[in-house]
């Protein structure tokens, strides 16, 4: 009997993108900006990627159903697509400019004064839960100082300059940009009116 590729792994690899490009899905869909983060314009995570970047092209015309997960096939499919993401190109335009972007936090340290490096993703679980998402939907963050009280997958904004760095965590995965200096401050939720 053939088992088919699981569905999870492919979700992850395939599908999880489409989750953080959701409008109206990820906290920076209906946020209150704080005072402090109103200088810089906010950008959105689709505006990370480039608009000519399509991971998925290639794999279109495969039929993942007929491949069972301990298929050669199947693990050099994978193993192809970690490394797409990983190397996942960015968007240049936003390289040296001023952004905020809205996200969970995902701790690169974390002691007891709090966390100053994390790495900011656009959807709730990427990187923990789930496989990293492309490195052009990641950032590496360097607080200016350390955050008290901040933990994992809580939800920020993070304003500075943008730059297009690489970042490859051995657990959490490659980014493709990077804030340092960065100002962190809670996301707060809009109030209803």
């Amino acid at each position: 009997m053939r088992r088919p590729l699981s569905r999870a792994v492919l979700a992850a690899f395939l599908l999880a993108p489409a989750a953080a490009l959701l409008g109206g899905c990820g906290p920076g869909a209906a946020a209150q900006p704080d005072a402090g983060t109103a200088a810089a314009p906010e950008l959105k995570w689709e505006e990370l990627i480039p608009k000519s970047w399509d991971p998925t092209k290639r794999y279109r015309n495969i039929s993942l159903e007929a491949l069972r997960d301990n298929d050669p096939r199947a693990i050099q499919m994978l193993d192809e697509m970690r490394a797409v993401w990983d190397n996942a190109p960015v968007n240049v335009d936003l390289d040296g400019k001023p952004g905020k972007l809205a996200g969970f936090v995902v701790p690169l340290d974390n002691t007891q004064e709090g966390i100053r490096e994390f790495l900011l993703v656009p959807y709730f679980g990427a990187c923990i839960h789930t496989p990293p998402p492309p490195a052009n939907q990641i950032v590496h963050v360097v607080a200016a100082s350390v955050v008290k009280g901040l933990h994992a997958m809580d939800t920020v904004y993070v304003s500075g300059t943008v730059k297009a760095a690489r970042y490859s965590s051995a657990d959490m995965g490659v980014s493709g940009y990077e804030i340092k200096s960065a100002t962190v401050e809670r996301f707060v939720p809009k109030q209803p009116q």
